[in-house]
């Protein structure tokens, strides 16, 4: 258990350090700290995705806490052999630690089958994917720099519909990610 804190803690600084990295204005850190307590999102900052996924992300520090250099969410895993097309983020790096259940993921050629504590790390402009392999699941994700992400997931939540291979193209584009592939298919 403290070796699994520890890792997040470690990933969270890292993920903080390589964005402040990126300019000396001081501008571009957090004014002041904050707290998001367990299970629970950013005050108002909770989407429920219909479009792509039925996961739940929870918004631990958006995009607007940091100027835009990073994001984190907390994704409730509900789509069981389930997840987006094969994409990639040409703007950001990406990483995903798994807190509970297990996944396939696909980066560039490779393919991991990821459970509690593991991470999984997806540069810009690698195209990746991943399914949820379990019935339940929750995981971080985390986006340097935050981009559009926050955006996208607001989106998805406010569909009203499965969007058709178009639409899904063109959630995907507005949000400057590109579909390059379809779905990973949850083979055991």
């Amino acid at each position: 258990m403290k070796r699994r804190d520890m890792l997040l803690s470690s990933l969270a600084v890292l993920s903080v350090m390589g964005c402040a990295a990126e300019s000396d204005d001081d501008e571009n850190r957090l004014d002041n700290g904050f707290q998001v307590r367990k299970g629970e999102p950013r005050p108002g900052k909770q989407y429920h995705m219909k479009a792509v996924t039925r996961n739940r992300m929870d918004v631990k520090i958006s995009g607007d806490d940091t100027r835009g250099s990073l994001a984190v969410f907390e994704q409730q895993g509900q789509s069981p052999g389930i997840g987006p097309p094969l994409h990639i983020h040409p703007h950001q790096d990406e990483w995903m630690h798994i807190l509970e259940g297990s996944y396939l993921f696909q980066v560039g050629q490779a393919e991991y089958q990821a459970g509690e504590g593991d991470t999984i790390y997806m540069p810009r402009g690698v195209q990746h994917a991943f399914v949820q392999l379990s019935d339940q699941s929750r995981m971080l994700v985390s986006y340097a720099p935050a981009g559009k992400m926050e955006a996208f997931f607001k989106a998805t939540s406010e569909a009203s519909e499965t969007l058709n291979p178009d639409q899904m193209a063109r959630l995907f584009k507005d949000h400057d990610m590109e579909i390059v592939g379809g779905l990973l298919s949850a083979r055991g």
